[in-house]
């Protein structure tokens, strides 16, 4: 957890902003925003219709699997937008240092053993697997610039945006 003397430190500072202005950061945000919209496409046509095809195991699956996808996805969303805005100058270091919108002190839910996961649709299976790493790497980067919590994140405005972009992906208000 950053306390607030360490968030007031120039090292500190430097480092998060740093990243914050880096290539790095350009090209993870482009690749988090960009691997969110593919996913909604994605769910909300072809796996839609690919879901719909699958025995009861799998769409059970296909559910389970699809949820925890776009949870994922919007965590990393909601770490980069967060970056993007202290980036910006719409947020202060100290906001942003926040435990609230920490990444680390969350653990990535892990796939849940269905009985039928090898029956999942391989661009699901695709998607899935980008997004896990993505998911690691943005931890590995929200460690390293503000330093591991042990603390769970607080339910905060955060979350409740993030639930209603998850609850808009599986209703198909994305529609393409």
């Amino acid at each position: 957890m950053t306390d607030p003397a360490t968030a007031a430190s120039p090292n500190f500072s430097r480092r998060v902003l740093d990243f914050a202005r880096s290539e790095l950061f350009e090209r993870t945000f482009r690749e988090g925003m960009g691997l969110v919209e593919e996913t909604a496409a994605y769910l909300d046509g072809p796996g839609r219709a690919a879901s719909k095809r699958l025995g009861r195991n799998a769409a059970l699956a296909y559910a389970g699997e699809s949820m925890r996808l776009t949870t994922h996805l919007m965590q990393v969303a909601s770490w980069l937008l967060v970056q993007r805005a202290l980036r910006d100058g719409n947020m202060t270091l100290a906001e942003a240092a926040d435990a609230k919108y920490r990444f680390s002190g969350r653990d990535r839910s892990e796939s849940v053993d269905f009985l039928a996961p090898d029956e999942l649709p391989v661009d699901l299976r695709g998607l899935m697997s980008r997004a896990d790493g993505l998911y690691d790497r943005v931890k590995r980067l929200d460690e390293k610039m503000y330093g591991a919590d042990d603390t769970p994140a607080p339910e905060n405005g955060v979350t409740v945006q993030m639930d209603r972009l998850n609850a808009a992906l599986n209703n198909g208000f994305f529609g393409r």
